[in-house]
């Protein structure tokens, strides 16, 4: 007879919290973000690599060359936003941006060696956070919600990638 883990006790709930809210599952989405993102800016903090650069990373190294507009959409950070985190990281040498096609218009970003170097640095605490985030779920659990959060995103998509 093989034993299973316990599963962890679901913590109360706060006593203003209305019922509704808290099966409205954006309302929820958000409040778990905010605090995987807190955590992460705290672990790269050290690693002296703000949110806005590691997603810029993440993405360089994922996909590779990115222009402005699609970085923009794949970090999930408004543009102008985003163009004063290059202009951070290209002064850091994390990246740097090229003519595309030729044509000094259009740049596309591209991460150095520095860059990839600091990705690498910084990636674990990601995966940390991550593992914190997730830890009352079972590896099958994982997957599974993975596999819903995929299917949600696929399907309210507004752009290509």
């Amino acid at each position: 007879m093989t034993a299973t883990a316990p599963t962890p006790a679901t913590p109360p709930r706060p006593a203003v919290m209305q019922d509704d809210l808290e099966a409205f599952t954006p309302y929820l989405m958000n409040r778990i973000m905010a605090r995987y993102n807190r955590g992460v800016e705290t672990a790269l903090k050290e690693l002296g690599v703000s949110v806005a650069q590691m997603r810029a990373l993440a993405v360089l190294a994922e996909s590779g060359p990115r222009t402005v507009n699609e970085l923009s959409v794949l970090t999930v950070i408004k543009q102008s936003t985003l163009s004063r985190t290059l202009d951070t990281m290209e002064a850091a040498g994390l990246i740097r941006r090229e003519a595309q096609n030729g044509d000094s218009r259009y740049r596309r970003i591209v991460m150095t060696d520095a860059g990839k170097q600091t990705y690498r640095s910084a990636w674990p605490a990601m995966l940390g956070m991550r593992d914190t985030m997730l830890a009352a779920l079972s590896g099958e659990e994982r997957a599974t919600f993975n596999d819903l959060l995929l299917r949600i995103f696929y399907d309210i998509r507004h752009h290509e990638y």
